[in-house]
Formats: C-alpha cells, sequence, structure tokens
C-alpha cells in the first residue's frame, strides 16, 4: 500500500488538475470498487452527477475529494490504485471512469481490486473537518497541527516496541513500514525495543527523523519498488535510491559499515544496522530450585 509521501503526491495532482472541475458523469466498472459505499453503485453515481470537486484532502494514508454537496469522495487506494488524470492507456484494470464537465476526466485504475471509493459526511474533529470514516485517524507528522510532544507523551505510556506503535494509525498516521526503518535508522533505535524505555529525547528524535525522511520521499515524488504505484500522470517517485535501512539486507551500512539486516515482524520485513541499532538484551530469570 502507498505510504503518506506517496498519497500526498497523489493529492497535490488531484489538487491541481481537478478542483473546481463539475462531474458530468460517473461509471462503477467494477463492483468491488465501490463495496465500501453500502448504499451501492448506483447511489454513488446518482449522488455525484452534477457535482462540484470543492477540495482534496489527506489524513496519514487516507486521502479524499470533497464535494459540493457537503461530502467528500474517500479514495481507498489499496495495493494497486491509482488515480489517474485523462486517457488510461491500458483499460483493462479501469474501475471508476469520471468525466468531467469539460470534457477532462478522472480515472481509478485498481489491478488487485483492493481499493475503491466511498461517499462519507464530514465531521469535526479537533478542528479539523474530515470524512467519517477517516475520524479516528491521528494527525501525522507532515499535518501543520501535529503535535510531536503530544505523541511522545503517548508513546511513553505504550509498553510495546515502538515500531509497533510508529505503525499505529491511531498514535501516528502516516508513518508505514518503509519509512518506519528509515526513521529508526536515523535515530539508531532498533524497532525492537519498547517505546516505554525511550526516552522522551529519543522519541522526540525518531518523530523528527520520520519528518525528515518523508518530507525527502515527497520531494522525489514517493518511493517506487511496485510499478503500480504513479502519481496522477503516470510517473513513478524515486526515493527509494536514497533509502538507508529498508530494502538493504547484507548491504553495508552506510554510518558504519556493519552488513544491514532483516527481522520478521508482523508478517513484513524490519531493516536494521545491528551495530548502530542494537537489538534489546534478553533479561534472564533465574530457574527455580
Amino acid at each position: 500500500m502507498p505510504e503518506l509521501p506517496e498519497v500526498e503526491v497523489v493529492r497535490r495532482g488531484l489538487d491541481a488538475h481537478v478542483l473546481g472541475r463539475t462531474i458530468a458523469d460517473v461509471q462503477v466498472l467494477h463492483p468491488r470498487a465501490a463495496r465500501r459505499h453500502l448504499a451501492g453503485s448506483l447511489d454513488l453515481t446518482a449522488r455525484l452527477r452534477g457535482t462540484q470537486i470543492t477540495g482534496t484532502g489527506r489524513r496519514g494514508k487516507y486521502l479524499w475529494l470533497t464535494v459540493s454537496s457537503g461530502e467528500a469522495i474517500v479514495v481507498h487506494l489499496g495495493m494497486s490504485g491509482q488515480m489517474l488524470i485523462g486517457a488510461v492507456p491500458n483499460p483493462t484494470h479501469l474501475r471508476i471512469a469520471t468525466t468531467f464537465a469539460d470534457g477532462s476526466s478522472m480515472n481509478f485504475v485498481d489491478q488487485r481490486t483492493f481499493g475503491g471509493w466511498m461517499l462519507a459526511d464530514l465531521v469535526t474533529i479537533d478542528g479539523s473537518e474530515i470524512p467519517e470514516p477517516v475520524a479516528h485517524i491521528a494527525r501525522d507528522p507532515l499535518d501543520p497541527a501535529f503535535d510531536r510532544d503530544g505523541v511522545v507523551t503517548v508513546l511513553r505510556r505504550k509498553h510495546s516496541e515502538i515500531k509497533r506503535q510508529l505503525l499505529d494509525q491511531t498514535v501516528v498516521s502516516g508513518i508505514g513500514n518503509i519509512y518506519a526503518d528509515e526513521a529508526l535508522w536515523r535515530a539508531k533505535v532498533n524497532g525492537a525495543r519498547l517505546s516505554s524505555a525511550l526516552t522522551r529525547r529519543q522519541l522526540a528524535e525518531i518523530l523528527d527523523a520520520a519528518t525528515e525522511v518523508m518530507t525527502g520521499a515527497l520531494g522525489q515524488g514517493g518511493t517506487s519498488f511496485d510499478s503500480l504505484y504513479v502519481n496522477v500522470n503516470g510517473e513513478s517517485g524515486y526515493f527509494d535510491r536514497s533509502l538507508e535501512a529498508y530494502g538493504r539486507v547484507d548491504e553495508p551500512c552506510r554510518r558504519c559499515g556493519a552488513p544491514m539486516q532483516r527481522d520478521k515482524f508482523m508478517n513484513r520485513s524490519s531493516f536494521y544496522c545491528p551495530k548502530c541499532q542494537p537489538r534489546p538484551r534478553v533479561r534472564r530469570t533465574a530457574s527455580a530450585g
């Protein structure tokens, strides 16, 4: 699934191309693309026709378009979802086709069909209007209202691995597996260390590192390991060439030269330097008798 910088690249592209345009027609070409809209695809298309795109939004990895009805099109990109402006080179995986009144188009393409659209009401949460299905998601490090010190306080109370907490979207959103590894490498902290055992300074350094690495990725159009991730013009990001930890197993650490290691973590992988980011020691308990 695309992470925060990739989703933000898509949001910015949509903001530049569709803001202010009126939807003339919408066609749902695959039922799974509208499965999250419980009233069904016919209701979704009927309610969107004639509305105007009034804004774009994102929280963490969640993307939406606000429309003049006062609702929001929540876009789930899933594993392979693409929001493309203009003609689709290969329409085989075209799931939702939108035509604007001026003749331009916006298309949702999704090869693996895990993504989709839904129309949702907007609610006000901590001063921001967001779609109701996104209300439980915490602010992300690139949000201007992100409270780093407040998140540090929450993390200090969590008696579980720091990487697990970084991936918890209710604690801090938008930091996925790739950028968690990158932030932890920069902060010289192993992801298996307990969040509660880290100092406030260490936790702040991790969050600052996450902000820095995701800002860098955003500047390069995101990270592309999968050719299915593209921006609204069909172009891939290039930040994977700048990664320091993720995917670099057995390669030398760019800081100390030690071979990078990989551990299994939550059905995924964690990449780290065993010298710069030593794993926490396992406490031995005295045997009885």
